[in-house]
């Protein structure tokens, strides 16, 4: 199974470490096909020297090849909402994760959508009972 998870980047990185915890757990359901996304590291050695054109392309493809697509949403950022409306148009199934503390809002466009499963967590551990659920429902065979 193809996992494409996605988090802000540009918008902030204020949960990077939070998303890095999430792609280990993805892990034991698939491939995640953004795992450079855990990494502040990564992202500056590998999609800091890749056009914008580069990196639309090559994550537009990974959505493509990917069964699902999980986001972690709250930190509001353009591109993952760009990522989600895309992956809706393709019949992906998608779960959105919003940190229940968070200073920021949830957006209306993701969490009323028919689409989207929109789940609310305030630890890790909450996280890992959701994914379990997400995945019993859309990776019932998996290894």
């Amino acid at each position: 199974m193809n996992i494409y998870f996605c988090g802000s980047i540009r918008g902030g990185r204020n949960l990077a470490a939070t998303y890095e915890k999430m792609i280990e757990m993805l892990k034991s359901y698939g491939k995640v096909l953004t795992e450079h996304l855990g990494s502040d590291e990564e992202i500056e050695s590998n999609d800091r020297v890749l056009t914008d054109k580069e990196i639309h392309d090559r994550d537009l493809q990974w959505i493509v090849e990917s069964d699902l697509l999980v986001a972690e949403v709250t930190v509001p950022s353009l591109g993952v909402g760009y990522e989600i409306g895309r992956a809706i148009e393709m019949g992906k199934p998608i779960l959105c994760l919003f940190k229940q503390d968070s200073k920021y809002t949830t957006s209306a466009m993701i969490a009323g959508c028919d689409s989207v499963e929109m789940r609310y967590y305030q630890s890790l551990e909450d996280v890992k009972g959701i994914f379990e659920t997400f995945f019993s429902l859309h990776a019932p065979h998996r290894t």
